[in-house]
């Protein structure tokens, strides 16, 4: 039961220890300065910032300044010094009337430690106004039988000035008949009134001129002054008399103008003219004239204008009733301003800080607001307050001052700007209430990482892709703002198949597209494995991952390849063997392909393609088995040749063709025998063959060597009658020259007609050439030969249904090249001359 008492009564001291700190803070904080009025602009008033404990250079750093409620801002700061400065000239009577202390009270704000100092100035008073009479002349009424001693009030001189400066005595000129006496009030002003010395009379001087002077005490003196002249009536024995000394009234401060508020009256008890009573203002303030107005005859006050209790509270003046026979009466009328509940709260943002970071520790300062309302009592009694929904709050600060702060963090991703209502209600009745919109920005800091929709992705393309084809697109979104939201993507660095990951594919930083840098064999590679890494731009960055499978898809892109039967590498042909016994579906042999590709595109299908004897072989669709189709037969060839294709279902098919040899023979011996007659009899032929050939080849010889006799021949005798008849050329000049063929004609002759035989002696394909003209003298090798063979595409008379080709030796022959050389010697110019 005691630990419940202690840790009450810590609370308590704790308590009250917070308290006596606020006090003493407060209290520290109040600043005491005076300034003369009518100071210069930008005379000294005091140091601020060595009083706060703060540096002048740090007025910017600080954001010190001003706040204060009013139009007018009657105070500065000098930016180079940190003093308090008049901001312009200060009268000290507009600004306090004559209040014995007039008292400044303005707040400096330290935005950034958040504090408001409170100063009080005191303008004191200098002697700047002189003693100030309502008229300048004052007609003064005197019956001739009053009697010595009778007193006659005199107008009273109004002094704004305070103390010595105010208003402090009065004088009359000199006279035989009057003095003055000045006279005392309870509130200490001081009211002249004029003294009867000496009994008038009428008859010896009717009027009286004196000057009345209203002086003060200060330095230097100043005063004023009234002339009275002084009128002797006749004789009228009753003055006026009020009813009451005092009239007082309260009217509230919204009554219209011309409402009346009271009347006063006085009666005269003396009959006919003397008893008829006129009433006039005696004693009335400038400010107070224009305001109320008196009915001269029926003694009636009423109001001119509208009253406002927030100007003043209370109005005094003085009635004056006057016969005709200037016998006077006065009266004093208190009218007493009631306040009425007509100004609505004023709510002024002091400072703002805007935009406020959305980290900002709770208890930060947002704002100072200053509230105020112009009313009394509990008319100008205002409450203050927001929304509950709000991450903030007011609190109270000195005077009229609430400052926002915040009561939890912020979070600009859920809302990025708050319009905030303060709300300022008084107790009046009823109350008046008014709001003040603030929008408050909440500035981003880094506190998000970009994140990704998914926490992974997939996606394929297909093999054999162009190099930088776009292949995926990846997007992170950052709830931040400005850069903090600008993301930019990378791929984790990685090896796959002993290359680096960056050699494969690459990622545009800003958009987060994928490109491809090289063409994908599926072959070789069928997946990938991506880290993609979207980063901010904030400070510190912040990032987030997320995984990208890319699967390559397969293209049909290699052909079958086909593994047996296997092609031979020396030249020869495989024989596979069937029996002539073999019943119809024996099982020959069996094609056996692969595909590297997958899927559909490495379906295999087998088909025959061609073969020496159709309808002997079937080959199985999907089996690649070679099975004979019908039983053999006699007349069935020794060997049949079968081509077998086989081809995959991708788009498009690709197929490879194989050449299966198959000897029909019970047993090897049988098939031995076979191929040797076969042999002999290729031999046979190939001799006739080129028996055949070396004819052709020597009748076109002695064709050509004919012809070139022939020519040569001419040739001569046109040279040999060319000598026997010298003196006769003329006979010749109409024989054509086109008749005989030159040495280029023959030349172009047998550049076309030269040719290469090529023979080859046991072989089962023989080559007829006819090589271009500058190749008309070469021997040609075995290998070269087959290379002019594809390059000039010659002839070929080929033969391969029934032998195999073997590699023997190509004998060339060149043609008639020694018979051209002659021809060249004997055809020659000079040999012609």
């Amino acid at each position: 039961m005691a630990a419940p008492k202690n840790y009450r009564g810590r609370g308590e001291l704790a308590l009250l220890c917070a308290l006596l700190g606020t006090l003493w803070e407060i209290g520290r904080g109040q600043i005491h300065y005076s300034v003369p009025e009518e100071s210069d602009k930008g005379s000294f008033v005091g140091n601020v910032f060595k009083d706060l404990g703060l540096e002048s250079e740090e007025l910017a750093k600080h954001g010190v300044r001003i706040v204060s409620r009013g139009r007018t801002q009657l105070f500065a700061l000098n930016r180079r010094n940190g003093s308090l400065v008049t901001a312009g000239r200060i009268d000290r009577e507009e600004l306090c009337a004559q209040s014995a202390r007039c008292l400044v009270n303005i707040n400096i704000l330290v935005e950034e430690r958040g504090k408001l100092f409170g100063i009080e100035i005191e303008v004191t008073d200098i002697n700047d106004n002189n003693p100030k009479f309502q008229v300048e002349n004052l007609e003064v009424k005197i019956n001739e039988i009053a009697a010595p001693g009778t007193r006659y009030p005199l107008p009273e001189a109004v002094d704004p000035d305070v103390g010595l400066n105010s208003l402090q005595s009065y004088q009359l000129s000199p006279n035989d008949h009057f003095s003055l006496d000045v006279q005392t009030g309870d509130d200490g002003t001081i009211y002249p009134e004029l003294v009867l010395e000496r009994a008038l009379d009428r008859e010896e001087e009717a009027t009286h001129h004196l000057v009345l002077i209203a002086s003060d005490s200060g330095a230097p003196r100043r005063s004023s002054t009234v002339h009275i002249q002084v009128t002797v009536l006749d004789t009228n024995d009753n003055a006026p008399v009020f009813a009451q000394p005092i009239y007082r009234v309260t009217v509230p401060e919204n009554v219209p103008p011309g409402t009346r508020l009271l009347t006063v009256r006085a009666s005269d008890p003396d009959e006919g003219a003397n008893g008829e009573v006129a009433y006039k203002f005696w004693k009335i303030s400038e400010k107070q004239s224009p305001l109320f107005q008196l009915n001269e005859n029926t003694g009636e006050i009423s109001t001119a204008k509208s009253l406002d209790y927030e100007e003043c509270t209370f109005y005094e003046m003085e009635i004056q009733a006057e016969d005709v026979g200037a016998l006077l009466g006065r009266t004093k009328v208190l009218i007493f301003v009631e306040d009425v509940n007509d100004n609505r709260p004023e709510v002024i943002i002091t400072s703002l800080f805007s935009p406020v970071l959305e980290n900002t520790l709770p208890g930060t300062v947002i704002a100072f607001l200053n509230v105020h309302d112009r009313d009394s009592r509990k008319n100008g009694q205002v409450v203050c307050y927001i929304s509950d929904n709000l991450p903030f709050q007011l609190e109270k600060s000195i005077d009229n001052y609430y400052r926002l702060v915040t009561w939890k963090y912020l979070d600009r991703e859920k809302i990025s700007m708050y319009n905030i209502t303060v709300m300022a209600s008084d107790l009046g009745n009823p109350p008046l209430s008014t709001e003040t919109y603030i929008t408050l920005s909440v500035a981003d800091t880094n506190d998000n990482p970009p994140t990704f929709p998914r926490s992974s992705y997939s996606t394929y393309i297909p093999e054999n892709n162009a190099r930088g084809a776009s292949i995926f697109s990846v997007t992170a979104h950052d709830p931040d703002s400005g850069k903090n939201a600008q993301v930019t993507y990378s791929l984790t660095e990685d090896i796959v198949v002993g290359a680096p990951l960056s050699s494969y594919v690459s990622i545009n930083s800003d958009t987060g597209v994928l490109y491809a840098l090289c063409s994908f064999d599926y072959e070789q590679i069928r997946d990938l494995q991506l880290l993609v890494t979207a980063r901010d731009s904030g400070d510190p960055p912040l990032s987030s991952n997320v995984s990208l499978s890319l699967f390559v898809l397969d293209q049909n892109d290699n052909t079958p390849e086909i593994l047996y039967p296997a092609v031979p590498t020396d030249g020869s042909s495989g024989v596979e063997l069937a029996p002539r016994s073999a019943d119809p579906g024996y099982l020959v042999t069996k094609v056996v392909a692969v595909d590297r590709d997958s899927g559909q595109n490495a379906w295999l299908s087998y088909r025959l393609l061609k073969a020496s004897e159709p309808g002997l072989f079937s080959v199985g669709l999907h089996t690649g088995e070679v099975r004979t189709a019908r039983a053999l037969l006699d007349r069935d060839a020794l060997r049949q040749s079968l081509v077998v294709a086989v081809q995959d279902h991708g788009q498009p098919p690709l197929s490879a063709t194989v050449t299966l040899t198959v000897a029909l023979a019970d047993s090897i011996p049988d098939v031995l025998a076979d191929l040797s007659n076969i042999r002999n009899l290729a031999n046979s032929e190939d001799s006739d063959l080129t028996l055949y050939l070396v004819v052709a080849v020597a009748a076109v010889s002695c064709v050509f060597l004919a012809f070139v006799v022939v020519l040569l021949a001419l040739r001569l005798w046109r040279w040999h009658t060319s000598r026997l008849l010298p003196a006769s050329g003329d006979r010749l000049v109409g024989l054509p020259a086109s008749s005989f063929v030159g040495v280029d004609g023959v030349q172009a002759f047998l550049q076309t007609y030269s040719h290469e035989v090529s023979l080859t002696a046991d072989s089962g394909k023989s080559h007829l050439i006819f090589p271009q003209p500058n190749y008309a003298d070469t021997l040609i090798s075995q290998e070269s030969s087959r290379k002019a063979v594809r390059k000039t595409e010659p002839l070929c008379i080929s033969d391969d249904s029934r032998f195999p080709i073997e590699d023997t030796p190509l004998v060339p022959v060149s043609s008639f090249f020694l018979i051209y050389f002659l021809l060249q010697l004997v055809l020659s110019p000079g040999i012609c001359t």
